[in-house]
């Protein structure tokens, strides 16, 4: 069995007229996290909607487990194992926070069910304090937990986060790191997005920099902190 579970080769992805990727790789690994770095607008959003299915790119391939998805259905992608934490969150705020959890909930790409209502809960004890809150009485940091619980609960090989701790307070942000840190610990494969350079690269194998919808730097936290130069170019640290 190939240890390699997203492989994204030579994606170019378009809005309209505007080329927003140019011939872009991703590789990620059973058991890896990789983390995707970039200002604003440079392309990571829509790399990983190219490879959920949700901009299928103009060149390029997707494949999940060795399995060519570069038109597939978001659903199909979701069922392989994919799982999407988006920026924004996209809660259901007139949804209870039970009711956000066990709407999600299904066995996973090979009928594994690891991931149940109790171990959540015990991941996130704040929510379990607030289960029959509306997703709308929650804090925005809760709102992130919600939303990390819920893609657990489909059970998946990877964990995408979009923005991981976007517009937290930095005591919370560190909660959101330290669960981070559990999924990781726990073998769970993870492509992160956040502008924390620090907080990303202290729990990546690899990470990935955008610039224009271009790869400009890669690999390990020590291979880019060798050129600190580049890192405030790119990055402003």
């Amino acid at each position: 069995m190939s240890n390699v579970l997203i492989e994204a080769r030579g994606i170019h992805a378009y809005y309209g007229a505007s080329h927003v990727l140019h011939g872009v790789d991703l590789v990620l690994r059973r058991g890896e996290a990789v983390g995707l770095m970039g200002r604003n607008g440079m392309g990571k959003t829509t790399l990983l909607r190219s490879i959920l299915g949700l901009l299928p790119p103009q060149a390029g391939e997707v494949k999940v487990r060795g399995v060519n998805m570069t038109h597939a259905a978001p659903h199909r992608i979701a069922r392989a194992g994919i799982a999407y934490v988006p920026e924004g969150r996209g809660i259901f705020a007139d949804l209870s926070v039970e009711e956000n959890l066990v709407m999600a909930a299904r066995p996973g790409s090979d009928g594994q069910r690891g991931w149940t209502l109790p171990r959540v809960l015990s991941v996130f004890p704040r929510l379990a304090e607030r289960l029959g809150h509306g997703g709308q009485q929650l804090s925005g940091g809760e709102q992130q937990m919600l939303t990390i619980g819920r893609a657990l609960l489909t059970n998946p090989d990877v964990l995408i986060l979009d923005e991981a701790t976007e517009g937290l307070a930095p005591l919370v942000a560190r909660e959101i790191w330290a669960i981070l840190r559990q999924l990781r610990a726990a073998g769970l494969s993870t492509i992160i997005v956040d502008k924390n350079f620090s907080a990303v690269a202290s729990m990546t194998d690899r990470n990935i920099v955008l610039v224009k919808g271009r790869v400009v730097m890669q690999g390990t936290a020590a291979d880019l902190k060798r050129d600190p130069e580049a890192l405030q170019r790119h990055l402003g640290i």
